[in-house]
Parts: structure tokens; sequence; C-alpha cells
């Protein structure tokens, strides 16, 4: 088991050298990972929130910042961003963190600003648009020559140099409202899963035995491979290191 930090991107966290301090105290303390929310204003779930920073800026920092610790967003919500930009991003924060970069991603769909930013809301449309903008992210991030003549996008051509350093691409993991099936079977595909349980407050912890069924059901799944990562996240108390271990 491994061991993260978990942050969003605003308040005492909205500060991009504030959170590269702290990524390197992270290191420093033995912490495997760091990761930071994705959202780029308020929302009903984070309505009073101010400052903010640029999650890919900040990344940019703290990759510069530490040498070890794994960075990345958990989660970016595909659908609001041009996948061809994305992996652009990806790509250069690969490179420039030296092939520490996990790249967390979802549909956005219960969390994110779509609706006040005048975009797409509707569940089934969000996934639709995850599911073509993974596509095109991860046949960019081939290097190959690519064309792309789908729903949402549309690419003539296109080739993305140079590719990540890490093989056979920057890790994806992919995040879903439990305990909708459809978001595992997703994440089978790639490297990793967030399960978030859907009637649960933000801060609670899905129960051991629902995480065993999102286990069982995910390594069941076409395209299922090992090693293959379960994300799951909560909040600690800070003063009692075992307690919050177990």
């Amino acid at each position: 088991m491994r061991y993260g930090v978990y942050v969003p991107n605003f308040d005492p966290y909205g500060d991009a050298r504030a959170l590269a301090d702290l990524a390197y105290e992270a290191e420093e303390a033995g912490w495997d990972g760091f990761f930071l929310w994705d959202q780029v204003s308020k929302t009903t779930l984070t309505p009073t929130f101010d400052p903010m920073v640029d999650p890919w800026v900040a990344l940019a920092a703290i990759a510069l910042r530490t040498r070890t610790i794994r960075l990345g967003t958990l989660v970016t919500p595909l659908p609001r961003r041009r996948p061809w930009i994305v992996a652009r991003e990806t790509v250069s924060l690969d490179h420039l963190s030296a092939g520490r970069l996990i790249f967390g991603v979802g549909s956005g769909g219960g969390y994110f600003d779509f609706e006040a930013l005048g975009e797409a809301s509707d569940p089934a449309t969000l996934a639709a648009l995850l599911d073509e903008g993974l596509e095109v992210l991860t046949k960019l991030w081939s290097g190959e020559p690519y064309r792309h003549d789908g729903t949402a996008y549309h690419i003539k051509e296109a080739q993305f140099l140079p590719r990540p350093l890490q093989s056979p691409r920057i890790p994806i993991w992919v995040a879903g409202m439990w305990p909708a099936k459809a978001p595992l079977r997703r994440a089978a595909r790639f490297d990793g899963v967030i399960p978030i349980g859907r009637d649960l407050p933000l801060i609670a912890m899905l129960t051991p035995a629902e995480m065993q069924e999102i286990v069982h059901y995910v390594s069941s799944q076409p395209g299922y491979t090992f090693p293959f990562e379960v994300v799951h996240s909560g909040i600690t108390a800070g003063t009692d290191t075992a307690h919050d271990r177990e």
C-alpha cells in the first residue's frame, strides 16, 4: 500500500509556490504521492474558495521542487478540455518530472462547474466525451502519425513528439461514482480506479466490503491487466499516525 497527499487547488493551497513547498515537505516525510484537485471556478460544493491556482502550473512547480514523489491531478474532467492540449501538457510534465506523472481523469459529472460555464453537463454526454477524449489522448501519446474522425473530435493529421518518458504510457487512473458500473469498466482498460461514493459526503469513505466488490468487478472486466491501482481518499486527524494508517 502507498500513501499520498491530496489537496485542493484553492484557499490556502491556491498558490503554486506554497504547493511546491508542501510537496517537498511531503517527499521529505516519506509520502509516495502528491495530488491536486482540478477546478476552475467555484461550485455548489465549494462556494467560497479564494484564491485559486491552475493545477498544471502548480504541478510544474512541484516537479521542479521535488525528486522522487509521484504527482498528478485527481481528477481532471477531460470533457472540459481539448484532448490534444492535455496530451501536450501531460507529456511536457512527464518529462519535467523525470517520469513521475500520474493522470487522474473523470467525466466531471456531479462535481464540476460545467453548467455555470455554459458547457454540457448531461452525464451521458460527458461519458461519451470522456471515452473519445481518452482514445485521442492515448493515441497522441504514442508518437505515431494519427488521424481521427469521431463524434466530438476531428484530427486531419497529427504526430506528437516527444513521447512520454513512461512506458507503455503515463498511468491513467479513472474516477467514477460508485455503485455505477460503467466507470469501473472504463477504468479496467487503463491503470487504476478512483471510486467515489455517489450518495456519500465528499469526505466519507467507502466500506472495506464495497472496496472488495469494486476490486472483484474491475478485475473481471475485459482489458484489465495487473498491476492495477485502486485509489481511495479520506481525511486524517493529523494527531495519531497509527490511527490514521489504520
